[in-house]
């Protein structure tokens, strides 16, 4: 059912993308800017869908992990996968010295686990197995899609209020009053809002659920808990810069590597980590055993 709702999910974006390039591009430039529009939604929806996980990947500026240069990491994600009746992810390795960890792609068949090197360092391999099980959850879960869509769709929100105010704006008839104050202001305003709320809607819901997965699958719902404390504690330490590339990727990560004060913190995109560590112990106190799920 879960996956079935993130399809869904997938699809509402996807189309919700597609109708907000169609009305910039007619509110932009008539009939003529509806066609460029159409043309420019097709390759925006498929550049999405066939590339978001190099994307991500990049964004981190990682890079592929063989099996030779880290054995016992290569034969975990190997087990886990094997244990849920699905294929190998591809590994990644990010020079970050964060502790922290994402999953992306479009499907467990075209799936990348990245892993920060900070995380190595921090975490030992019983709390290391637990991430990676929440992370092939979220695979498993068919929500990276989603969450990856969820992003493009602000990133563009954002961009076509960034590029209104430098855009001519010209109606079908041709008047310069276009969409009107009601539009500009939407444009401007209130577009890149609605964006960080459709992120917000779906994050936090997603991270609870591969949490109780990932700790389902692993077994071992308290390493889960121990390892998020200490992956809390360090992107609290050392936030990464939140520059457009990384801010892209945030949410896609166990934990939100971005400094997080004020009013920001009302727009985050992973649930208090109290919370989570909270439902995790209880999960342990009532005894979870290890499942092989998602055949």
């Amino acid at each position: 059912m879960r996956r079935l709702t993130n399809w869904l999910k997938t699809a509402g974006l996807l189309g919700l993308l597609t109708a907000l390039i169609l009305v910039v591009g007619q509110w932009l430039g008539g009939s003529t800017g509806l066609v460029i529009a159409a043309v420019v939604s097709v390759v925006f929806n498929a550049a999405i869908y066939f590339f978001s996980d190099t994307i991500a990947l990049r964004s981190m500026r990682a890079r592929p992990l063989t099996r030779a240069q880290a054995p016992r990491l290569y034969a975990m994600v190997a087990h886990l996968a094997d244990q849920a009746g699905q294929p190998m992810p591809r590994l990644y390795l990010s020079p970050s010295r964060q502790p922290n960890a994402f999953a992306t792609g479009r499907n467990p068949r075209h799936a990348a686990v990245c892993v920060t090197a900070g995380i190595l360092e921090v975490l030992d391999m019983r709390e290391l197995r637990a991430v990676l099980g929440h992370e092939l959850a979220h695979v498993y879960n068919r929500d990276i899609l989603t969450s990856t869509v969820a992003a493009a769709l602000a990133g563009i929100v954002t961009m076509l209020a960034d590029l209104a105010w430098f855009l001519p704006r010209t109606g079908s008839a041709g008047d310069d009053d276009g969409g009107g104050l009601l539009g500009w202001l939407f444009t401007l305003v209130f577009a890149p809002l609605a964006a960080v709320l459709i992120r917000l809607a779906i994050s936090r819901d997603r991270e609870y659920a591969a949490d109780a997965d990932g700790a389902a699958l692993t077994g071992d719902p308290q390493a889960l808990a121990s390892a998020l404390r200490k992956i809390h504690a360090g992107t609290r330490r050392m936030p990464l810069p939140a520059d457009g590339q990384r801010a892209s990727a945030a949410h896609l990560m166990i934990a939100n590597p971005l400094r997080t004060d004020g009013l920001s913190a009302l727009f985050g995109t992973h649930p208090p980590m109290e919370q989570r560590i909270a439902r995790l112990e209880r999960m342990a106190r009532r005894g979870v055993e290890s499942r092989p799920a998602h055949r």
